[in-house]
């Protein structure tokens, strides 16, 4: 088959896969709604939590626990012969200012459910329901709804908190993560999916004065910005590697007034990797470069880093993987095998590895298949490359289209979660 006749048959596939399913209900549309109105950050999901539980409680069958690991909220279905499964969601927002011009747009000012975790919540509620709708589930469904994904300590704070100690423990653990690809598609690879992160904080101290007299001064904002170039050419130099670690500065925090030298600079940088020989390579380039800018500028104290919101990379169990991509295109989704990992990160897979269980992780369309050429369904299944212009999460113009986004994305949960429990 030609590549061409490969993209028209994933384009109808797709098309196909959203008009077969049935429209998005409205109550799920109300509750999507509302929470990215109602945004919460890290660790304080508070309301997000209490409306995962209302709608728990609601459904029949379900068993829930609240304030697991925070504001962790558990639902357990079923309980008899056959195999447990986990599937989870992630509830907390980003500090992030919206500038979608949603009529539902965030009324917290300076948050917002950039990441799409308010599609999770609500995909993963909407397969509850339909699963609660099973007259004898064959095994048990725990639902996980995880606070403080973002920062990475979500899943260790509930496991921390007993969550393989009280709850089923499971044979496989699945989950799922909105992207700005069409509405339907499946994307998802066995082995390394999603990369281990690190964010860096370094804290250059200088010897601060008036902006006339530069010579009596040492100037943080200076070394600052030559370290910022010299560490971006360490990542350039790993960038032949199969699977190149990616150094980003994202912040450079230093002064308030242009007449005065700061005494400080702050500069905050993320840093994502693949294996642990190229994190540690990474973290010492980091050191090195910061201690011999610090020297060479004549720095009066050593420079300080620190490294925090670290997160395991994420890996798919590959024959668990495999076969969960052939059931979702039996089950009408166009379903691709990625070609390699790629650099965001996820907590998700800590689940698993403290279980020692097997796990799956794919990511769902959240924009309407309409956006798309045939290119770009080309670009997205080879290379997941994103047409020019595309918002993607953590913008602040981030909008999945919840009318098509929610209907595949909790048929998606519920086709995962029946073809693991029928497995016996």
């Amino acid at each position: 088959m030609t590549a061409s006749a490969d993209i028209e048959g994933a384009v109808r596939a797709g098309l196909a896969a959203v008009a077969a399913m049935p429209a998005a209900d409205e109550h799920w549309l109300e509750i999507y709604r509302h929470l990215h109105a109602h945004p919460e950050l890290s660790g304080a999901e508070v309301a997000t939590a209490r409306l995962v539980a209302d709608e728990l409680r609601a459904m029949p069958g379900w068993e829930v626990t609240e304030g697991v690991g925070g504001t962790g909220v558990v639902g357990v279905l079923g309980g008899g012969p056959g195999p447990v499964i986990w599937l989870r969601a992630d509830m907390d927002a980003l500090p992030v200012q919206e500038e979608t011009g949603l009529d539902y747009a965030s009324r917290t000012p300076g948050v917002m459910h950039a990441c799409g975790h308010d599609v999770h919540v609500t995909a993963l509620l909407g397969a509850c329901a339909r699963l609660a709708a099973h007259t004898e589930l064959p095994g048990t469904v725990v639902a996980v709804f995880q606070p403080a994904e973002e920062t990475g300590f979500g899943a260790r704070g509930m496991l921390d908190d007993g969550l393989l100690e009280r709850f089923p423990t499971p044979r496989i653990v699945l989950g799922q993560h909105v992207g700005p690809v069409p509405a339907g598609l499946v994307l998802s690879r066995g082995g390394a999916l999603m990369a281990a992160s690190d964010s860096i904080r370094i804290e250059l101290t200088g010897s601060g004065g008036h902006a006339s007299m530069p010579h009596a001064a040492v100037n943080p904002l200076t070394m600052a910005a030559s370290l910022v170039l010299r560490l971006q050419g360490l990542a350039a130099q790993h960038s032949s590697l199969p699977s190149p670690p990616v150094l980003t500065p994202g912040a450079l925090h230093v002064g308030d007034r242009p007449n005065v030298i700061a005494e400080t600079a702050e500069m905050l940088l993320s840093l994502r990797t693949f294996t642990s020989g190229s994190r540690e390579t990474m973290l010492e380039g980091v050191r090195r470069m910061t201690a011999a800018e610090a020297e060479s500028a004549g720095a009066h104290k050593d420079p300080t880093i620190e490294v925090y919101d670290s997160f395991p990379m994420t890996v798919n169990t590959a024959a668990d993987t495999d076969r969960l991509l052939a059931t979702f295109a039996a089950n009408g989704f166009p379903a691709f095998p990625l070609p390699g990992p790629i650099t965001g990160s996820e907590d998700f897979g800590a689940f698993a590895t403290a279980a020692n269980c097997a796990s799956v992780f794919w990511y769902v369309g959240g924009f309407s298949a309409a956006r798309y050429t045939a290119e770009d369904w080309l670009g997205l299944a080879r290379e997941m490359a994103l047409p020019a212009g595309t918002e993607s999460n953590h913008s602040p113009r981030f909008a999945p289209d919840p009318e098509e986004t929610l209907p595949p994305a909790i048929n998606a949960m519920v086709v995962a979660a029946n073809s693991e429990l029928a497995r016996g």
